[in-house]
């Protein structure tokens, strides 16, 4: 496998740091082979970036035949559209060197965790918004993702808000500026098809913000997969000893960590 950490341009003239992970090509792999490929954007609530979700998520894609990407967007204290902006950089990338990545421009996926379900979820539903690509220099078409992965993701600025995301996302406390970033509020028929998943236990995020997107992403026809497992907590990952993390036992779930291979296989056949 080629792992390597390369700087993609990005509003203000910055570069931002973007890991990539992809299966090195063989005279025992077809040369010619398009792989599909999920950028990844860690959660944190938007004050910093959780590594238990970027190359564990990252390698057990590539395992299942993805090349896969960890963009390591801008935080507070930038406020929204910059995350957003640099998540549609990511998506502009891997698109504009599909070739040279063995990655097929059209099956792209983003994914995210927690706040960083937030980040992928506003690309997703906001691909057309001007704010999301004029400022570098793209197209709406070059941004859009072909699917979502939410996982665990903060979705609203209301009543279920994980309110310190939003308090680090706008810079503001006041909760009908949080209700304006609701991503369900966001979505329309232009969405991708989209895997979401949640566990119903979570003290953190609430499972209502993926019953929420799920339920505006049905209303407007798009293609949708949810799984919501009963018993776990927030940051979750992989639900395994790898993505454990310290005194992180509650996370080891063998039926939780089952969201991996339902996801990449709800990919698959979207892009098949």
């Amino acid at each position: 496998m080629i792992g390597k950490r390369i700087e993609i341009d990005a509003v203000g003239g910055v570069k931002i740091p973007m890991d990539t992970y992809i299966p090195e090509v063989t005279d025992a792999i077809d040369i010619n082979i398009m792989r599909p490929s999920v950028v990844i954007c860690p959660g944190g609530g938007y004050t910093h970036l959780a590594k238990r979700e970027a190359e564990p998520i990252a390698l057990a894609f590539v395992a299942a035949g993805f090349n896969a990407f960890v963009i390591w967007y801008r935080i507070s204290p930038n406020r929204y559209p910059i995350p957003q902006q640099d998540a549609a950089s990511a998506v502009a990338y891997v698109r504009a060197h599909a070739k040279e990545l063995h990655s097929h421009p059209d099956h792209i996926a983003i994914m995210g965790f927690s706040a960083g379900g937030h980040l992928a979820g506003s690309l997703g539903t906001r691909w057309q918004c001007k704010e999301l690509w004029e400022p570098m220099g793209l197209a709406p078409q070059q941004v859009r993702p072909n699917a979502m992965v939410l996982c665990y993701p903060v979705i609203s600025g209301g009543e279920y808000a994980h309110r310190g995301s939003f308090e680090a996302l706008t810079g503001v406390k006041d909760e009908n500026t949080h209700r304006a970033y609701s991503v369900d509020q966001w979505v329309t028929e232009s969405c991708p098809p989209t895997f979401l998943w949640h566990i119903f236990e979570d003290g953190a995020v609430p499972v209502q913000n993926s019953l929420l997107m799920a339920t505006a992403l049905a209303k407007h026809g798009v293609l949708t997969q949810m799984h919501i497992f009963p018993y776990g907590g927030h940051g979750a990952a992989l639900c395994n000893e790898q993505t454990s993390g310290v005194n992180g036992a509650h996370h080891i779930n063998p039926h939780n960590a089952a969201w991996a291979g339902m996801a990449q296989a709800f990919l698959k056949q979207i892009f098949a």
